[in-house]
Order: structure tokens, then sequence, then C-alpha cells
């Protein structure tokens, strides 16, 4: 089936992204530390991370023009985060550096036996947004407008104008956020994780959760990602179940899968593809990145998502 809504053309930008980036130091361990344990590290990394970057930088691999909107500090890990989006081709007119302010960090734990990992982050408050301090002009000149709700209130903003520009807005959301459902009413394409809709709604099952993310908010596209499971998109009144792929040469860590999901499914919807397609698409896509360690390390190129799905 078709997505439910319409998708401007003429824009200077694909996909304009607002939210989230950050620098990993990526810890690998033979198995999770129990509490007050010890544990020997297999290796470690340090790599450009956080959703919204690295959905821009996975799109911009696939072929799309990108720009990012975002703030760093005035650290090395600041020059080293933008850095890692200009090198991508990702536009960074919209990044700044704030004085005094030092970019958001996540020390991330990966277990070796499944690539699971655990998160733990920070982010200076120095780096938020207000709402007069939204980059509007950013929303106007995009298709889409892919955003997290970290900095609500500015959110809210961008996405109010992106709907008055008739720019399509998708979300990438997995915590609650004071003023969430006011965003939300801008909306058109909600991916969650698999178990923001409880949190938020108190409705256990996915498929009662997302048709009252429906009709609630009237999102063109509701949907969750189910990890190794696939995902299931609700696109009008049709339910999308979709199969995940396996990782080729096994798991080595899922950091950034949600986010290389989002990059498959922009891809798809922006390339004329189907919801089916684009859901085939985006499930790949996650499974690919999960080849290696980092949140962009193995975000593919066209031709390798294209083999893979022929394959």
């Amino acid at each position: 089936m078709r997505f439910p809504f319409s998708i401007p053309d003429g824009r200077t930008i694909d996909v304009a992204g607002f939210g989230t980036n950050a620098v990993d130091f990526l810890i690998r361990v033979p198995h999770y530390p129990e509490f007050a344990s010890k544990v020997e590290l297999s290796e470690y990394f340090q790599a450009a991370g956080g959703e919204v970057a690295t959905t821009m930088v996975g799109l911009a691999r696939l072929g799309l023009r990108t720009s990012y909107a975002g703030r760093f500090g005035d650290d090395a890990a600041g020059e080293f985060g933008i850095d890692s989006l200009k090198v991508e081709g990702v536009g960074t007119e919209y990044a700044e550096r704030v004085a005094n302010a030092r970019t958001q960090i996540a020390f991330i734990v990966i277990d070796e036996s499944t690539g699971e990992r655990t998160v733990i982050w920070q982010r200076d408050a120095r780096l938020s947004y207000t709402a007069a301090e939204a980059p509007l002009a950013l929303a106007s000149q995009a298709r889409v407008l892919h955003l997290t709700p970290h900095d609500t209130a500015a959110c809210i903003e961008m996405a109010r104008a992106a709907r008055t520009a008739g720019t399509i807005v998708s979300i990438d959301i997995d915590n609650i956020f004071d003023g969430v459902e006011q965003l939300l009413c801008y909306v058109d394409v909600l991916v969650a994780s698999a178990e923001f809709p409880a949190r938020f709604l108190g409705i256990s099952d996915p498929r009662a959760a997302l048709a009252e993310l429906r009709s609630r908010f009237g999102c063109g596209i509701a949907g969750v990602t189910l990890g190794a499971s696939g995902s299931l998109l609700l696109a009008g009144d049709t339910f999308v179940d979709s199969a995940g792929y396996a990782v080729p040469n096994g798991c080595k860590d899922t950091t950034g899968a949600g986010d290389a999901f989002r990059v498959g499914l922009l891809y798809g919807m922006l390339t004329g593809r189907s919801v089916e397609e684009s859901a085939a698409m985006a499930n790949a896509v996650a499974a690919l990145k999960c080849r290696e360690v980092g949140a962009r390390t193995a975000l593919p190129r066209a031709d390798e998502l294209t083999t893979f799905l022929k394959n």
C-alpha cells in the first residue's frame, strides 16, 4: 500500500534532522557484569552517535540529501561529532557549538554473547533549545523533518512550522516528555520503541496501542520496532507486520538499530516504495547495522542494501 500522505517535491533537502547527537564510548565485555562484580573488557571504541545525527548519516549513505540541526559542546568531542557529519556529506549549517558546554556522551556496555547493549548517557543542559531558539527556517527546506522530542517546546515549534510548509514530520520516540501530546498532533510518521505505547497509553497490546495513537493524534503511520522480530506499522487502517532479518555473521552490537530502522523506512518512503517495501528496507538496514560495533559503523550504502534484499 502507499503512504497515506503527500510528500512534497522541489525542496533543497530530502530529510532535515533536529535532535540528539552524541559521542559514544563502546565497551565490549564477555558477559554483562553482575552487581558489585568485576569483568575484563575485550575492547573499547570511541564513535559518533546520537539518534537524529545517526539517522542523517544513514540516509546520506543511501544517497539522500540531509541536514542536521543540533548543538555540540566546544570540547574535543564536539569537534569530533561535527566532523563525523561533514565527512558523510550531512549538511551542518544549522549545527552549533555552545561555549563552555560539554557534548553529549554515552558509555555503552555491549554483551558479546548477544550483541545487546546497556547505555549510560549524559546531556549537558546548556545544549538544550528553547522554543524561541528553534531553527524554523530548516523545517520548510526539507521534504521530511525528523526529530527526537528531548527539547519538546522547540520541537513543537519545528513541527508546527513543518506542518504549515507541507513538510512531512517524523518522530523517533522512546520516552515520555512534558508536552509530548501537543507535539504528536503534528506528527505524520510516529515510530516508537516497543515499550513506549504501554508506558504512554497504558495499553499493552501493540495493535490496540497503535490504533489508539492513530485515533488520538492522526498520525498517517504509527509503528513500533520489535528488535530481532522486526516491526509492526499501522498505515491508515492497515497493519503491516514485517519480519526481521538475520544479521550477517551474527549480531555484534544493537546500538543504533532503532535509528537504522528509521533510516530504511524514510529512505523507502522518499524513493517511492510501498509501506510494505519500506518496512522491509527498514528491517534490512537495522540488521546490516548490527554487523559491527557502533551506531554508524556498518550502516549500508545503497548497493549493499539492494544486494542484501535481493539475496
